[in-house]
C-alpha cells in the first residue's frame, strides 16, 4: 500500500475522530484507536516506518504532557496516601499479570514483563478528564487521586525504561545527558519562553520538540526508551506551566491537533480483530487480573485515607490508557510481544479505560462533597491549605 493512500485514509480517520469525539463527548483517544482498528482491518491500511516514528513521537508527547499536569504541591502534602495508594496501584497488576502470562499463559518472561507493565498503568488523562468536567480537582479527595496517579504511572516509566534497557557506555552517555537537561530545563526554558514566547512561529514549542529528539535519539543510542526523561521533563516544568496556561493550551493544540493521533491510530491499526476474537477469553481473563488486583491492591489504603470516596477512588485508579498503549506499542515495535498479544493487552487498556470509569461515575461519584458535606473535603483550591 502506498504512502500517500495511507496519509490520506489517516487524515480521515483523525478527522472524523475529532467530529464523533464533538457529538458523542467520548474520549478523542478512545475513539481514534477504534478508527485505527477499522483502518487496519477494514480499510488495508498498514503501519510504515514514517507513521512508526510519528507514533513514538506521539507517545513522548503525551509522556510529557501527563507529567506536566503533576502538581508538585499536592504530591508533597499527600505524600504518604499518595505513595501508598499509587505504588500498590502499580505492583498489584504488575506482578499479577506477569505471573499469570508467564506461568498460566506461557508468555516468554520479556512479553510477560510487558504485560506487567501495560497492565500496571493508570490513565492520568483518563483521571484528570473526570476530576475537571466533575470539579473534584478542587477539592481533596481529586489532589489525593492525581497524586496517586503520578506514583503509578512513574512506577511505569520506570519499569519501562529500566527493565528493558541494555547497559552501556552509550546507555549512560543517554543517562547523562538526561539528567543534566532535566537539571537545567526548569533554569532555562523560562528564559527562553519569555524571551522567544508569544510568536506565531513558536519558538518555545519548537524547543520542547527539541529535546524530545534529543531524548530520542539518545535512547536510540543508549538502547533505553525516553518515556522517562520525558515524563520527568514534564514533571520538573509542571509549576511553570500551571502559571503559564496559554503555553499550555498551545502546546496541547499542537499535539492533539495532529501529532498524538497518529500514536492512538497507529495503536488501533497494529490492532488484530481476528486475533482478539481468536483470544477473547485471554481478553476476558487479563481485563480482570488487571481489575482484581488493582482493587485488592488500592481499596485498602483508600478505605483508610478516603472512607467515603474509596470506591470512587479505587475505580478511577483501575483505569488505563496512554501509558498501557505506550507500553504494548514499545513491546510490539521491538518484537518483545507479538501481534496476537498486542490486540489483546490493548483491548485490556481500552476496556480498562472505560468500563471501570462508568461505573465509578454512575454508582459510586462522590456527591457529598460537591454538596459540602464532608469538612475535610470542602476547601476550594486557593483558599485554605488542605
Amino acid at each position: 500500500m502506498d504512502d500517500q493512500y495511507i496519509a490520506l485514509i489517516i487524515g480521515l480517520l483523525i478527522f472524523l475522530g475529532s467530529l464523533i469525539s464533538v457529538e458523542t463527548g467520548i474520549s478523542v483517544a478512545l475513539i481514534e484507536i477504534t478508527l485505527g482498528v477499522i483502518g487496519g482491518n477494514f480499510l488495508k491500511v498498514s503501519s510504515t516506518p514514517w507513521l512508526t516514528f510519528l507514533a513514538g513521537f506521539g507517545g513522548i508527547l503525551l509522556t510529557f504532557l501527563a507529567g506536566a499536569e503533576v502538581d508538585l504541591v499536592i504530591l508533597r502534602e499527600k505524600a504518604k496516601e499518595s505513595l501508598l495508594i499509587g505504588g500498590f496501584s502499580f505492583f498489584g497488576p504488575f506482578l499479577g499479570a506477569i505471573a499469570y502470562c508467564y506461568w498460566i499463559s506461557h508468555w516468554t518472561f520479556n512479553a510477560s514483563l510487558i504485560a506487567g507493565i501495560a497492565l500496571s498503568t493508570t490513565s492520568l488523562a483518563v483521571v484528570y478528564a473526570v476530576l475537571v468536567e466533575t470539579g473534584l480537582t478542587n477539592y481533596e479527595i481529586g489532589k489525593i487521586i492525581m497524586a496517586s496517579c503520578f506514583i503509578t504511572d512513574l512506577g511505569t516509566a520506570l519499569a519501562l525504561s529500566l527493565v528493558f534497557a541494555e547497559f552501556s557506555l552509550l546507555t549512560l552517555l543517554f543517562a547523562g545527558v538526561s539528567i543534566f537537561v532535566i537539571f537545567f530545563m526548569p533554569k532555562i526554558s523560562p528564559l527562553i519562553f519569555r524571551r522567544y514566547g508569544e510568536r506565531v512561529i513558536e519558538p518555545e514549542i519548537k524547543f520542547l520538540f527539541f529535546i524530545f529528539f534529543l531524548f530520542i535519539y539518545l535512547s536510540k543510542l543508549g538502547s533505553s526508551h525516553a518515556i522517562l526523561p520525558a515524563f520527568i521533563s514534564g514533571l520538573v516544568l509542571s509549576n511553570y506551566f500551571s502559571k503559564n496556561r496559554l503555553l499550555q493550551r498551545k502546546l496541547r493544540t499542537v499535539a492533539f491537533a495532529m501529532i498524538t493521533p497518529f500514536f492512538f491510530i497507529n495503536g488501533g491499526i497494529n490492532l488484530s480483530l481476528k486475533m482478539l476474537y481468536q483470544n477473547f477469553t485471554l481478553f476476558v481473563i487479563l481485563f480482570g487480573v488487571k481489575q482484581v488486583t488493582k482493587i485488592m491492591g488500592i481499596y485498602p489504603f483508600a478505605r483508610r485515607f478516603v472512607k467515603k470516596e474509596a470506591m470512587f477512588t479505587t475505580l478511577l485508579m483501575s483505569t488505563g490508557l496512554t501509558m498501557g498503549t505506550i507500553s504494548s506499542m514499545y513491546g510490539f515495535t521491538s518484537g518483545i510481544i507479538d501481534r496476537a498479544q498486542f490486540s489483546v493487552l490493548v483491548s485490556v487498556v481500552v476496556a480498562s479505560a472505560v468500563i471501570p470509569t462508568f461505573i465509578a461515575q454512575r454508582w459510586f461519584y462522590p456527591n457529598h462533597v460537591i454538596n459540602g458535606e464532608n469538612d475535610s473535603e470542602n476547601q476550594r483550591e486557593g483558599g485554605i491549605d488542605v
